[in-house]
């Protein structure tokens, strides 16, 4: 039976296209190996698991006896983007794509947005989060106006200096943009964007702050916390899933932040699982087609990765995977359709070639089944 379970999303760690990527414009995506080239990359301990054993991923290198179960995972649900894989990860097929707005928001949502912040909009169409802010902070800072874009994906993102706009006022309008986006605009995920600086010279602060959608169905969080187990999410977890299912929520300030306090929970007792969500390599380098970054980021977290396995206890359970793609070699900046990579290690369990399997949501099912726990979210990966 399992004790704790440490499940960590490397968040955009795509494993090549999936079989429907032409549909979602991501033909010949493949994130890992676009960073698999940069003069950082270095994966010793993801390899010695077997990642290089995974079903087309032996450009990574296999090794003769690979440490945990590992294989890759199509997703299921209609989409790309964070919040679709985290709820197939937690369980939660998402049937059809949450709204997206390539052309801006609708009048009838910024206006009513506009009218009950008591502040005009700029902007309003798809940007990359770094160049609106470029484009329009010296703007912004002159007028007040809240800086309002979205992206490929389904998200309502509101970028305000924090001199302007303190940070809790920006939550404050996310809340307000968060209760107007409902029904055939609900989008996945509403996202306070604060910076600080000057004109040519603004940089994003770790004041982030996501409101998401709630999961339309149970989740492995509410069948987990049901059964009395501790969920904890480390990173923007809580943020993820509107709060649902959390008993503990642990903020992070990035990548080397999120090891730590990963870290952190390997001293505490506790029954249940850690979830933890690694952003960096998505925000930082995936969106910013940084595939050399990307790379040595990758390479930060397999060497953290060796100090974390040596300090796991004989019945903890590691399960590493990913949520989407975000191929930094492409000429898009956005999410891509892709595979994800699951390896499980620890707690006994076999160390066996997974193969390619449909749906997230069979890490779910391997966790509540391990956990002796009914759930509906199928058939286990692997018997724990």
């Amino acid at each position: 039976m399992l004790q704790r379970v440490f499940m960590i999303v490397l968040d955009s760690l795509g494993a090549g296209e999936a079989p429907d990527a032409a549909a979602y414009g991501d033909t010949g995506s493949h994130t890992l190996r676009a960073i698999c080239r940069t003069p950082q990359f270095c994966i010793d301990r993801l390899r010695a698991l077997g990642i290089g054993n995974i079903d087309a991923l032996n450009f990574l290198g296999p090794v003769p006896h690979p440490l945990a179960a590992h294989g890759k995972l199509r997703e299921c649900s209609a989409g790309k983007d964070t919040t679709t894989g985290h709820f197939e990860i937690a369980g939660v097929v998402m049937p059809a794509p949450l709204p997206v707005y390539p052309n801006g928001f609708p009048a009838e949502i910024i206006d009513a947005f506009s009218r009950e912040t008591g502040r005009g909009v700029l902007c309003n169409a798809p940007a990359s989060g770094t160049a609106v802010i470029e484009a329009l902070g010296e703007t912004h800072m002159k007028t007040g106006d809240l800086i309002v874009y979205t992206s490929a994906d389904s998200v309502f993102q509101i970028a305000a200096h924090e001199e302007i706009v303190p940070p809790e006022e920006l939550y404050a309008y996310c809340r307000i943009a968060r209760r107007l986006l409902v029904g055939e605009h609900g989008v996945g995920r509403v996202i306070a964007r604060p910076f600080i600086g000057q004109p040519g010279n603004f940089t994003r602060t770790a004041n982030r702050h996501d409101f998401s959608i709630e999961p339309p169905a149970v989740t492995l969080l509410d069948i987990l916390q049901e059964a009395g187990l501790d969920t904890i999410g480390i990173g923007k977890i809580s943020d993820i899933f509107a709060g649902r299912g959390i008993s503990r929520s642990i903020p992070t300030a990035g990548n080397d932040d999120g090891m730590n306090k990963t870290d952190a929970m390997l001293a505490e007792d506790f029954r249940g699982l850690c979830f933890v969500n690694l952003v960096d390599f998505d925000s930082s380098y995936g969106h910013r087609n940084d595939a050399d970054g990307y790379g040595a980021a990758l390479s930060r977290f397999d060497a953290w990765l060796g100090r974390f396995i040596s300090g796991m206890r004989e019945d903890d359970l590691l399960i590493i995977t990913a949520d989407h793609g975000c191929d930094p070699s492409t000429a898009s900046t956005d999410h891509s359709r892709e595979y994800v990579p699951v390896l499980i290690y620890g707690n006994g369990t076999p160390a066996q070639n997974l193969g390619t399997q449909d749906g997230f949501f069979r890490i779910a099912a391997t966790v509540a089944s391990g956990f002796g726990l009914a759930h509906p979210f199928g058939d286990p990966l692997l018997a724990l």
